[in-house]
């Protein structure tokens, strides 16, 4: 999965006023955060790449091993790119090589799209500062402390013990879209086990029971937390499909099933463990 970056460790404690150096890593996003700058070799560009100025407008995000990540916000975004540098779309943090930084890439844009989301408070208007303790943002007016954002989820993968089947989806308005499980938001007041219930029934009208955690996943690409989820059909087979949010809804044996990437989501390491027999 993307977060999986062994043998290199992330370390994300907050640090207010790092010392940028000039190896430092440099995030730089467009305003809709679909490209991202990078230079003649797909990499990040370093801090020296950049004038003093814009230097001093760039906010430490983490570390992975020793290299140092910062953000770089307000850089003039014009039709001709900075030298030895080109916006590419930030779509490529699922396929970016070495792999950890595609996780570092996409941790990173989640950050900044905190940062974009909360510059005033959201209680009396006014302009929230950054705190200097931990990562939030701070109301000098009323108070108010704002934190970054991260919606739990859940991901369920629907087994048919009888018959040795797995539930798969696919997504309105994906056309050829891979084949994916049960996934939802929780709602207020809802514990992760009560989401994967209502959220299968629904999206394919189908009971569950025997609920068992498989991991979990942070999934930046969302602002999202996954927990991922094993359950047992209860009842009928009969899939009624929510077509808003649905194109597709199928019963596939392990053998039907297409072989699956297991290096970015939790959803293909679900599905192949039980391609595989493993679940």
């Amino acid at each position: 999965m993307i977060q999986e970056i062994a043998p290199h460790i992330y370390d994300n404690a907050f640090a207010h006023r790092r010392k940028l150096q000039p190896e430092d890593s440099v995030l730089a996003f467009t305003e809709d955060l679909k490209n991202v700058l990078v230079d003649s070799n797909g990499k990040f560009p370093e801090a020296a790449n950049f004038s003093a100025a814009e230097q001093e407008r760039m906010t430490y995000l983490f570390t992975i091993d020793a290299q140092a990540f910062f953000s770089l916000e307000n850089l003039e975004q014009t039709a001709e790119e900075p030298e030895g540098l080109h916006w590419d779309p930030a779509a490529m943090f699922r396929t970016m090589r070495p792999e950890y930084l595609g996780f570092a890439g996409v941790t990173g844009m989640q950050l900044v799209r905190w940062t974009r989301n909360h510059q005033f408070c959201g209680r009396c208007g006014t302009p929230l500062v950054p705190s200097s303790i931990e990562r939030a943002f701070c109301c000098e007016h009323c108070g108010n402390i704002v934190y970054p954002r991260i919606c739990p989820g859940v991901i369920v993968a629907v087994v048919d013990k009888e018959k040795e089947r797995l539930l798969l989806t696919r997504y309105a308005g994906r056309k050829g879209g891979n084949y994916a499980l049960i996934a939802g938001f929780s709602e207020v007041g809802e514990t992760l086990e009560e989401t994967a219930r209502r959220e299968v029934m629904e999206e394919v009208g189908l009971k569950i029971r025997n609920l068992r955690y498989y991991a979990s996943q942070p999934w930046s690409f969302s602002d999202t937390l996954l927990a991922g989820f094993y359950a047992e059909l209860d009842g009928s087979d009969e899939i009624q499909l929510e077509r808003e949010e649905l194109s597709e809804g199928v019963w596939l044996s392990r053998e039907e099933i297409p072989v699956q990437d297991t290096s970015i989501s939790l959803t293909g390491t679900m599905i192949e463990r039980f391609r595989n027999g493993e679940e």
